[in-house]
């Protein structure tokens, strides 16, 4: 409505007055203005209702439609109303959702009731049809369709999953499985069995027979093909050929490597209407290979006669099952070849390697023919007999050093460690070793840097000849080879600190000659370990010289010397200590008893020294004797004069015993002393090499002078004085007359 808009919007207030200040909001309307607003409205308000007037008459139709929809409108919402009060009333008495909850309850539990249902209905399906595959299989066993069986056992075992067990299975699955298992151990008996009927050996005629028609229970003409048709199906491949796989490398391959000049396999056939039943290969015995296989030509064509008669009438050319075959026997041909016939045709002599040449070339034309055939396996594709033999320097320098390792503990297993009678006394005579036999010169040998002439065991001396002739083996050797020499060589010393000691272990608690033998053998062991590198490194090739070196392994030895030599000298003097104890002291020596077992103990001193004086003085150096000798001595004397000059109080003949004593040992000890004397070069007297050797000859010489010069005061004197006078002349270096004019 336009108009009426218009209408509306043309009203203004301030045009229906008159006032002339009627801009200011806060002048107050007089009366006659009021009056005049109110008859003007009013006016106004006539002819807006005029026009509203006629303008609804204009348009009096399209009121009348609009106010009829509204009624309508009003009439449908009125009856949603009523509906919806309907609904509320109802869902106030019986909640709805309730009701729509227990639908889809149980319309779920239906659900899961059908899917269970449809499940176990399809577990016994599978179940029946597991078990009827399992009565077809075992049907299929008795009467000798191996290969159905076969398929129906690869079948059943991809449903079972067998081998992909899971927890929480039904139960009826682990009853399944165990069935599978015994049809599968079932068949796989069955198979085995006819793989052993079917490939057997005859020992008495050297046969080897292979049928291809095989019988189990009632059921005849089995053909072998089926029969590994089945075992490569069921994966027992590998199983089903071992024990025939075993019987021809024992009855067949055995005799062909290790007695390649004595038998030939000779291939045979029988048919029967035509068609061939038996396939057999004969060991026969050679007549045209009599001498010594030495290139291997007779071995390699044995075997590979066999193999290739293998492939074509057991395997028929299927490589799966010649790979099978494969795997069982070739390690161990390999194996036999390498210690039967590489091992044994090893050069003995580096000279002798281009000779080796023609077996590596027919070893590697072997190997390549029996890959030809898939017979070797992938996982030797190197090739373990040409890898073998062409490391041949390596095989030799390890055999060698085999060698040379047990025989240098043959020569000291087998050592007893003495000396030919006389040996040493001859030598020490001489002077010089070119009178000596041979025997005797392996007893002999020049120390290195004191040229000294030294007594050694054969054992030692066997040894070090060993060493330098491995050493100059060494020197002529390629670097692989050396390197083996040269550990060997040092083993070979090393042996020697390791054997020798534990052989001698009960030499070694005591004195005797194999002692005296161990010190000479480790000090000139330790001055040629000294001489070795300065004597063979210049020749030592370029890859040796890094490392090799003997220095290390010298004070090892150095030390057993001092060690074994240190262990006797405590020996003897332990053993001597123990015959002067049985002196009591010394005490009450002019006893008849009491003299005796002093005289005894001293005999005993006396025949203890010159015991090892026969041991040590043909065997040790002159200057190690000596040393050793004086040591010995020394303690001896000083033991018994310690005992002596202890005593607290002497008669006459007590002090007339004493000095007999004293004069008994020294008398007795004269060749001993003398031995010293001459025993090296040196001038030096034997009282300054034994200080308690003069303090004994003192005591001897003091006692005899106081008695004839005291003898009337004897008795009285020797009560004080005795042991006084006499502590005071061993101890001071004065001449003893004066010590005794002092008093």
């Amino acid at each position: 409505m336009p108009e009426i808009d218009a209408l509306f919007d043309s009203l203004n207030v301030r045009d229906l007055l008159s006032g002339n200040n009627l801009n200011d909001p806060t002048t107050p309307l007089s009366a006659p203005d009021l009056r005049l607003l109110i008859n003007r409205l009013e006016s106004h308000s006539l002819r807006i209702k005029s026009k509203v007037q006629s303008y609804l008459v204009s348009h009096h139709s399209e009121f009348s439609e609009l106010f009829s929809t509204c009624q309508d409108a009003v009439s449908r919402t009125r009856l949603i109303s009523d509906d919806v009060s309907d609904v509320v009333q109802l869902v106030s008495d019986r909640p709805v959702d309730v009701e729509i909850r227990e639908v889809v309850d149980e319309i779920r539990e239906k659900t899961k009731e059908v899917r269970v249902k449809r499940e176990s209905l399809g577990l016994v399906s599978v179940v029946v049809g597991v078990c009827e595959a399992l009565r077809e299989t075992k049907e299929a066993l008795k009467s000798g369709r191996f290969g159905f069986a076969a398929e129906r056992i690869r079948e059943v075992k991809g449903v079972l999953r067998v081998g992909e067990e899971e927890e929480g299975e039904p139960v009826v699955y682990v009853l399944l499985r165990r069935e599978w298992s015994d049809c599968f151990d079932e068949i796989q008996e069955v198979l085995a069995k006819l793989m052993e009927t079917a490939v057997r050996f005859e020992v008495d005629s050297r046969k080897l027979r292979i049928s291809y028609q095989l019988t189990v229970g009632e059921t005849n003409g089995i053909a072998i093909r089926t029969v590994l048709e089945a075992m490569e199906v069921i994966g027992m491949l590998d199983y089903g050929l071992a024990k025939a796989a075993d019987s021809i490398f024992k009855h067949v391959i055995t005799p062909l490597v290790t007695h390649s000049s004595t038998f030939v396999a000779v291939e045979d056939s029988c048919k029967t209407s035509g068609e061939i039943v038996e396939a057999a290969l004969k060991l026969e015995q050679s007549s045209a290979h009599k001498t010594e296989d030495v290139d291997g030509d007779a071995i390699y064509s044995g075997v590979l006669t066999v193999v290739k008669f293998i492939c074509s009438s057991l395997c028929f050319g299927n490589v799966t099952w010649i790979h099978s075959f494969g795997r069982l026997t070739w390690p161990r041909i390999s194996e036999l070849i390498i210690s039967k016939f590489l091992s044994k045709v090893v050069p003995e002599d580096a000279s002798k390697f281009p000779d080796f040449q023609k077996v590596i070339d027919r070893t590697s034309q072997f190997e390549t023919a029996l890959k030809e055939l898939s017979f070797i396996p992938p996982s030797d594709a190197e090739g373990r007999l040409s890898k073998y033999a062409e490391n041949v320097e390596v095989h030799f320098a390890s055999r060698k050093k085999i060698e040379i390792l047990a025989k240098a503990r043959s020569l000291m297993l087998q050592c007893n460690f003495t000396i030919p009678q006389g040996l040493a006394t001859s030598l020490k005579s001489d002077g010089t070793d070119e009178s000596l036999d041979g025997n005797s010169s392996k007893h002999i040998v020049r120390l290195l840097f004191s040229s000294e002439m030294c007594v050694v065991s054969e054992a030692a001396s066997q040894l070090v000849h060993l060493v330098h002739k491995t050493l100059e083996d060494v020197c002529v050797s390629s670097a692989r080879v050396a390197s083996e020499f040269y550990h060997a060589a040092r083993d070979s010393i090393l042996l020697y600190e390791a054997v020798v000691p534990v052989k001698l272990g009960k030499q070694l608690n005591g004195i005797n000659q194999a002692a005296v033998l161990l010190h000479n053998d480790c000090l000139y062991l330790f001055e040629e370990i000294l001489g070795l590198a300065f004597e063979y490194r210049a020749s030592f090739p370029s890859s040796i010289k890094e490392y090799a070196v003997f220095a290390d392994i010298a004070p090892r030895f150095k030390l057993m010397v001092e060690e074994v030599l240190q262990r006797q000298v405590q020996l003897v003097i332990s053993s001597l200590q123990e015959a002067i104890d049985s002196a009591d002291g010394f005490q009450d020596t002019h006893q008849i008893k009491q003299f005796e077992s002093a005289k005894f103990s001293v005999e005993q001193v006396v025949f203890s020294l010159e015991k090892v004086h026969l041991i040590w003085e043909p065997v040790l150096l002159p200057k190690t004797y000596k040393q050793s000798m004086c040591m010995v001595l020394e303690s001896v004397f000083r033991r018994i004069t310690r005992d002596i000059l202890l005593l607290d109080d002497m008669a006459a003949d007590e002090t007339f015993q004493l000095q007999r004593l004293i004069h008994l040992m020294l008398e007795n000890l004269s060749s001993l002393l003398g031995s010293l004397k001459s025993a090296d070069d040196t001038s030096r007297p034997v009282d300054d090499l034994i200080p308690s050797l003069r303090k004994t000859r003192k005591l001897a010489g003091m006692s005899l002078l106081f008695v004839h010069l005291f003898s009337p005061w004897y008795w009285w004197l020797s009560e004080f004085f005795v042991p006084w006078l006499l502590l005071l002349c061993i101890s001071h270096s004065q001449n003893y007359w004066i010590c005794l004019l002092s008093l």
